[in-house]
């Protein structure tokens, strides 16, 4: 059966619903955002599109910086409620139960409660129509050492990670494979007899 063809819209998902904190530890807000990715990893950079009209837009647009947060399932409420509420009506992170964190290289907070924390310095604002798009150096992330063993490896799965489709929001589900595992080949179990050549 052939697909239906709608007119274009935004249906690439899932996606991550990051909590993007903004202004200084002093005068803050944070915000949901699903519209953010990564667009290079060397330099590491990302982006965060956000309406003009959303209180969050003119702190990054004066201060030239953010921070990406990734919340857990543990958090789902809150991460809901800063999509919602406006931080014009009050403070966010006191409204949602979240903590400001200060960050190591820009003044904006991190989230305590999220696992990993990406430290963010605009590079352009690129004004796309409804959204404008804040294209970003990762600068610093913060990891939480909870999820990070006696080897240095960051263990992420072990933080259940949100993510979010068509207005819902998930948690991520079985692990089915690593990068690559498509093309790795096989470890050869001791004792076993080589393939016959056909």
């Amino acid at each position: 059966m052939a697909k239906l063809q709608w007119k274009p819209g935004t249906l690439l998902a899932p996606a991550p619903p990051a909590l993007v904190s903004c202004g200084t530890m002093e005068a803050h807000n944070v915000l949901t955002a699903a519209w953010t990715g990564i667009v290079c990893s060397e330099p590491p950079m990302t982006y965060v599109s956000i309406r003009p009209e959303r209180y969050s837009h003119h702190m990054i647009l004066e201060r030239g910086e953010f921070v990406i947060n990734l919340p857990t399932q543990a958090i789902v409420r809150a991460t809901d409620l800063c999509g919602v509420k406006s931080g014009r009506d009050g403070d966010k992170f006191a409204l949602a139960g979240l903590t400001a964190e200060p960050s190591a290289l820009v003044a904006a907070p991190g989230i305590g409660e999220c696992p990993v924390s990406l430290e963010c310095r605009v590079r352009e604002v690129l004004h796309l129509g409804s959204h404008d798009m804040f294209l970003s150096d990762i600068v610093a992330v913060d990891v939480d050492p909870g999820y990070v063993d006696e080897k240095g490896a960051l263990h992420l799965e072990k933080a259940g990670l949100l993510a979010y489709a068509h207005g819902g929001y998930y948690g991520l589900g079985r692990q089915l494979g690593t990068f690559g595992f498509s093309v790795r080949k096989k470890p050869v179990r001791r004792g076993a007899k080589p393939a016959k050549r056909k």
